[in-house]
């Protein structure tokens, strides 16, 4: 049986319509887990078909850590002011920028990265395999596996989101374009760290950054 508690409680974790959660109980005989996901699924397909539309409003978002020894802006993109000035788009872009800080992305998405940055690396990477004493067939299939490793270091959608590692930004993203039911995105991002480039004792302030989110 499916009771408005249940039906209140799945609403309450995934923001969709009252209606919409108790189809999806009914379709997955009440077990809320499955729910969820079926939920997901189906926001996502929407999301899918937002992401298409022009974002041309949102807000720039700062983020300074541990008295200015860390510094982000942000620039978060979405269709309308209405939803640029909500608390829920606000603490999203917040979350962005607090990432930013911690993880140190060097560029927004995959297709960000320059060629020439790209070749770079692949070509290390192929030296590091060859080096290792791999075989000359199987490596360039490490090296896409690597470059995959490497996407999800250095571009900002691809990285595991710090206060939740079982999703990534992009995926943090797109919930959230499901529950607002507008196009979001992240158009560029710019981060300063304190004698960055200096020769001097180095200080792990990523780590300092992420310990204050999840305490």
């Amino acid at each position: 049986m499916i009771t408005a508690a249940m039906v209140k409680d799945l609403r309450q974790r995934t923001g969709a319509g009252m209606l919409d959660c108790k189809n999806a109980l009914v379709e997955k005989n009440g077990d809320v887990e499955k729910a969820v996901g079926y939920l997901r699924e189906k926001g996502l397909a929407a999301a899918a078909k937002k992401a298409g539309r022009i974002a041309s409003e949102g807000i720039v978002e700062s983020y300074i850590h541990g008295g200015g020894r860390i510094g982000v802006l942000v620039e978060v993109n979405c269709e309308t002011d209405f939803v640029a000035k909500t608390p829920a788009f606000r603490e999203l872009v917040k979350s962005i920028a607090m990432q930013i800080a911690a993880s140190r992305p060097e560029y927004v998405s995959k297709e960000d990265v320059p060629q020439e940055v790209l070749e770079k690396e692949k070509e290390i990477l192929k030296n590091q395999a060859l080096n290792e004493g791999k075989p000359e067939k199987v490596v360039e299939k490490m090296v896409e596996g690597r470059i995959e490793k490497y996407y999800k270091q250095a571009c900002l959608l691809e990285q595991e989101y710090i206060r939740d590692t079982e999703i990534t930004v992009s995926k943090l993203i797109s919930d959230q374009i499901a529950k607002i039911g507008e196009n979001i995105k992240v158009r560029r991002f710019a981060r300063f760290e304190m004698g960055e480039g200096i020769e001097k004792k180095q200080e792990d302030f990523a780590s300092e950054v992420m310990s204050q989110i999840k305490g």
